[in-house]
């Protein structure tokens, strides 16, 4: 991949999770809402732009993991474009959240396959992502640290509706891929944390 790809992807890795943190500022009191909703939809795309270059790096390290897991974060990131969505039709029908979920509850299958586990597959994949990367050193150990402690945050924000608990969830997620965006964008290499548009190495290059 080009500097051109490397240089979207970093951008969509410091944007994805900053458009994420905005929506939370337009949650109304008993839904998310248009704008939430639209925000999320956008943050979703900057997701998976940005995720796929981190996968395609680490694919040669870990070719197992990347190629299970990838779908899998995919996966989460459109549950969250399915919660954006139902936020939107929220405001659209003028129905409150709690009256969403008991429809939704009526469709069993559906709603375990776009919403109930989609949802759970966003905040495990960026915990075990985490790991992973701060593992195989593409992120320094803070990096991976930081990014595991976001997403054990993000289901008890989001659950309850629990404005602070968002923001703070939010500010924590947007650290450790807006460090991993700007290498993307910079090329810096270090010891300990190469670019990750690099081959992955543990030597000063």
């Amino acid at each position: 991949m080009g500097s051109h790809t490397r240089f979207i992807a970093g951008s969509c890795l410091i944007l994805a999770p900053v458009v994420q943190a905005t929506s939370t500022f337009f949650w109304q009191a008993h839904r998310q809402g248009i704008t939430t909703g639209t925000l999320i939809l956008l943050a979703t795309v900057l997701w998976i732009v940005g995720l796929a270059r981190v996968f395609h790096d680490i694919e040669g390290r870990v070719p197992r993991y990347a190629a299970v897991a990838f779908p899998m974060a995919v996966y989460g990131c459109l549950g969250g474009a399915s919660f954006g969505l139902q936020g939107m039709y929220e405001e659209l029908f003028g129905v409150s959240h709690a009256d969403a979920v008991r429809v939704v509850g009526e469709h069993p299958v559906p709603a375990f396959l776009t919403l109930w586990v989609a949802g759970v597959l966003f905040p495990t994949s960026m915990a075990v992502l985490g790991v992973v990367l701060a593992r195989i050193r593409y992120v320094p150990p803070p990096t991976g640290i930081l990014m595991v402690v976001g997403a054990l945050f993000f289901p008890l924000s989001r659950i309850p509706r629990e404005v602070v608990v968002a923001h703070l969830a939010d500010l924590v997620l947007i650290l450790p891929f807006a460090h991993i965006g700007v290498l993307m964008l910079t090329a810096r290499r270090t010891a300990d944390a190469p670019a990750p548009s690099a081959p992955l190495r543990t030597n000063h290059a």
